[in-house]
This record gives structure tokens, sequence and C-alpha cells, in this order.
């Protein structure tokens, strides 16, 4: 298949545009030519009439003798030949022709249709057809000195026709023309090398392939992509965000705010500025959201979402997380049940055998006594081992952890699991931890767990170096810490964005050398997802 290129069909439509044009300006002005010059020659008509009726002598011949001189004919002829007439005709009142351009019909009666109403003394103009082609002819009585009529002056002109008219002006007809055609191929060139320029050199056909080759490859990919234009009209939306989003039919060119009410995407039309990395929870997933304003030489004119589900990613990240904390918990317990081994070795070998079993039921009970309390009152197995393990890890450390005996944890909160509360709780009680700059005897770390049937909250709190004031706002941003090694500044940013989640509230109280307590309160009554924040 051969393919024209644009310029081509530029240049092809304008001559067609412009040749249509002309010819509908050539109608349009014929038209109003042939009616102005029909006026023109009915005015002539009746001008060149009048005048020979009463030419000097033609009346009081025609009453006497009814009949005009060959004098008289000679100045009616002079007369035609000065105004243009095709033929001036007299009839006298028998019809009978006295002159005419054609010698054989003088003496002839004259039966023309349209001649009636001349002998009843009336002056008009009539159109009519005949061999000759269209003529206008103007009838005027002829009136002798007592006002009577003695006959009838016809003069003719011949209608010009449409083709007679054009070859009349035909050498007009070709400069203009040629000048139009001339004026209509230069601006059909500079008018392709602009669209041309502003498509970067592409044909039509190249472009619609373009758009189908982008549009499968948005549809191909595992983001959601969402665009809109200045006019905050959807320009993409593809398959993967039509899954996430639980959209359904076309809605390229509607609003975004009729598809989305909720959306936040327009906004960074507003901002200039592009919001990054910002996590979402829509129904059971985790999204990451990149919202982007689109540029055009530095011209807000759209913006762009893209956003990931992340949901697989965070339960495996979730699941490690445990793993790891249910392994730092058996080693922290093999430390101690190593301690606790030597201890009793130790008394056995000094004799002291009554001590060395006193220790064992001291150590017995003890573990047993938290071990019930936490399967009574904890009934999640995963931050049940937590506790349990950061109760022998603070052993370690030098750290008293105490634990609530009235906590108590049934379910969780609406989209929230055990992974969550492992994170939330394993960092604040890492974070107290690493709050006791200078061992001391009473450096201590307590938690309470509450639950009723409107919400649950968490407390942590500790007796260590606290938080700067100046510090505070900023210790859930990611990648801040006070901390001089690598890798800090991600706990409490966790901590943040899992509270975020399950829609919680999160409370600080902190003085520099007296503590910090952090409280956690989460709704256990579900809210409406902020499904459309894209």
């Amino acid at each position: 298949m051969v393919r024209i290129p644009i310029q081509g069909k530029i240049t092809g439509l304008i001559i067609f545009i412009l040749l249509f044009s002309f010819f509908a300006l050539g109608i349009a002005l014929t038209g109003n030519y042939l009616q102005t010059r029909e006026s023109e020659l009915r005015d002539r008509a009746i001008l060149t009439a009048r005048t020979v009726a009463e030419l000097p002598g033609v009346p009081g011949e025609l009453a006497s003798s009814g009949s005009v001189t060959k004098e008289a004919v000679e100045a009616v002829e002079e007369l035609r030949v000065i105004n243009g007439a095709d033929y001036i005709v007299i009839l006298n009142m028998n019809r009978i022709r006295l002159t005419h351009p054609i010698n054989s019909q003088i003496g002839k009666v004259s039966e023309g249709e349209d001649e009636g109403p001349a002998f009843a003394e009336h002056a008009y103009v009539s159109r009519g057809k005949g061999e000759a082609g269209t003529m206008i002819r103007a009838f005027v009585p002829i009136m002798d000195a007592s006002h009577n009529q003695v006959g009838v002056v016809i003069a003719g002109y011949k209608l010009p026709e449409i083709v007679d008219m054009l070859l009349s002006v035909k050498k007009e007809i070709f400069i203009a023309t040629g000048i139009a055609l001339f004026i209509a191929l230069w601006g059909a060139y500079m008018m392709a090398r602009d669209i041309k320029r502003q498509m970067f050199q592409l044909e039509p056909h190249e472009i619609a392939q373009l758009v189908i080759e982008r549009t499968e490859a948005f549809n191909a990919m595992h983001e959601g992509i969402i665009a809109i234009d200045r006019d905050e009209q959807i320009t993409i939306f593809n398959h993967k965000a039509k899954e996430m989003l639980g959209i359904s039919g076309e809605v390229i060119g509607r609003r975004i705010r009729d598809v989305l009410p909720d959306t936040y995407l327009p906004e960074i039309l507003m901002l200039d500025r592009p919001i990054l990395n910002k996590q979402l929870h829509i129904s059971d997933r985790v999204i990451v959201s990149n919202r982007i304003p689109i540029r055009v030489k530095n011209v807000a004119v759209g913006a762009i979402a893209i956003f990931q589900d992340r949901t697989q990613v965070t339960k495996l990240a979730e699941e490690l997380t445990g793993v790891k904390a249910f392994v730092s918990a058996l080693r922290v317990q093999n430390h101690e049940h190593m301690n606790k081994l030597h201890t009793i070795a130790g008394l056995i070998q000094l004799g002291n055998r009554e001590k060395a079993l006193e220790y064992v039921f001291q150590v017995s009970e003890e573990q047993e006594e938290l071990t019930r309390f936490l399967t009574k009152n904890i009934r999640d197995d995963s931050v049940s081992g937590l506790l349990l393990s950061k109760v022998s890890r603070g052993k370690e450390l030098g750290v008293q952890v105490t634990i609530d005996r009235n906590s108590s944890l049934h379910t969780f909160p609406p989209h929230m699991d055990h992974h969550d509360f492992v994170l939330i709780l394993g960092n604040l009680i890492e974070n107290a931890f690493d709050s006791f700059e200078d061992p001391k005897e009473d450096n201590e770390v307590y938690v309470s767990i509450q639950q009723t049937s409107d919400i649950v909250s968490l407390l942590v709190e500790d007796n260590g170096s606290g938080i700067k004031e100046e510090d505070q706002p900023f210790i859930f941003k990611q990648g801040f810490s006070t901390k001089a090694y690598t890798e800090r500044g991600i706990g409490l940013h966790l901590v943040s964005e899992i509270t975020a989640k399950g829609s919680g509230r999160i409370h600080i109280e902190s003085a520099p050398g007296e503590g910090t307590t952090f409280s956690l309160v989460f709704p256990m009554k579900p809210k409406k997802d902020r499904g459309t924040e894209m």
C-alpha cells in the first residue's frame, strides 16, 4: 500500500478546498452578476423603448398613415446601435411590424404572447427565452398628440450566458487562479512543515502506530498507570490500574473526578511538584504511589500516577522479619539458658546443692508464670513469642522488661495482622533498648497492650535518654536517626506507616534524660478505604 506523505495530503487538501471555494464563489458571483445585469438591461430596455416612442414624427406618421418613413427607420437603427439593443421593433395598432432587424419580418403581423398589455397603454418589461437565447424585452405604447395610442415599441436585449460571461473575463480568471494556487501551495508547504515539526517529523500512520504500541505497552506493564491532561481528562488508564481500583469500561477522555471522586491526582497540577513513594492501602493491597507532573517546555500540561502493588513483597518482608525475630529470640534464650546452666553447675560443684535446686525452682517459676500469662492473655503466638524474646533480650542487656499483667489481645484491628504488631512492638522495644546509653541498675522498659470492643492500645515506655524536642517532628521520617550507625532511620518510619494503615494514632511524650513513652491507639471498627488516592 502506497502511503502519501502528510505534506502531499495537506497540499492536495488545500488545493481541493481552494478549487471548491472558487467554484462555490464563482456560482455565487455569477448568479449575482446575472441578477445585476438583468436589472441593468431592464432599465436600459425601458429607457430605449421610451426614447423611440417619443422620436419626433413617429407618433404623427403612425396616426396618419399607420407606418413610418425611411428616415424614422434609420433614426431607430441609430438609437439601437447607440444603446446596444439587440433589436427595436415598432408595431402599429394592427400589430404589423414596421421595423425589424430581419428585413423579411417587416410587414408581418407579430404574434407574441406577452404583447397584449402593451396595446392597452401599459409600459412593462418581460423576460422570455427565444431562439437567440434569453431576452429582456421592454414594451412602451406610442401615443399621439391627442394622447391616443397609435402603436407599440419593443426594445430587446439578450441576457448574457454564463459561458459568454466567463469567456469575457477568462484572462482575469487565469491570473487570479494562478496567484491563488501559488499562495495555496506556499501556504500548504509552510503549514505542512510546521505540522511535521510539531509531530516530530512523523507521518500520521507512524503516529497511529506509536499510539497503538504505547497503549499496548502500558497495558502490558505490572504497574498501574493513570495520566490526566491540564483539563483533568484521563489520557492513560491501563488494565493494571483498572484491576487495582476495580474500574471497568472505557474511561479515556472522561474527567478523573467522575471516575475516581476522591482522587488526589489533580493536586499535582496545582502543586507542580512530584509526590514520591506514597504508601496507600486499598482493600487488602499495599500500594506504593508516585505522582509526577508532566511538563512540556517547563510548563505542566498534565500529571501521571504510577503505582505498584507491594502486597506480596510486604508479606514476604513481614515473614522474613518474623523469622528474624524468632531466630533472635531463640539465640537470646539459648544464651540465657547457658548462663543458667553454668550457674547451676557452679553451685553443684561448690557443694551448694540446695541453693542450686532453689535457683532451678525460682527460674522455672518465673519463666512458667510469664509463659502462662502470655498464653492466656495474648492470643497470638507471634506476638507472645516476640514479648518473651524481648524479656530475655532485656535481661541480656541489663534492662528490666516489664509486661503489664492487665494486658490482653484477642483480635487484631481491621487491615492489620500479627506481622504488623510484631513490627510495631519489636521496633519500639528495640528503640527503647537503644535509649539506654549508660548501664545502670534501674534501666526499665514497660509494655502494655489493652483491648476493648472499640480500640486496641499499645504502650511502650522507657526511662532512657529520651528524645530532644527539636528532633521529635522528624523521628518518623524515613532515614532520620539520632544514632551514628548505618542503615538506621527505618524502624519508626515503618511504625508510622503501619499505624496509618490501621487508621491509628501515635502519641509521644519524651524528655531528655527522663525517658520516652509511645502510645498507639487503633480503632476496632473498620473505616472506609481510601482507595482512590491516586
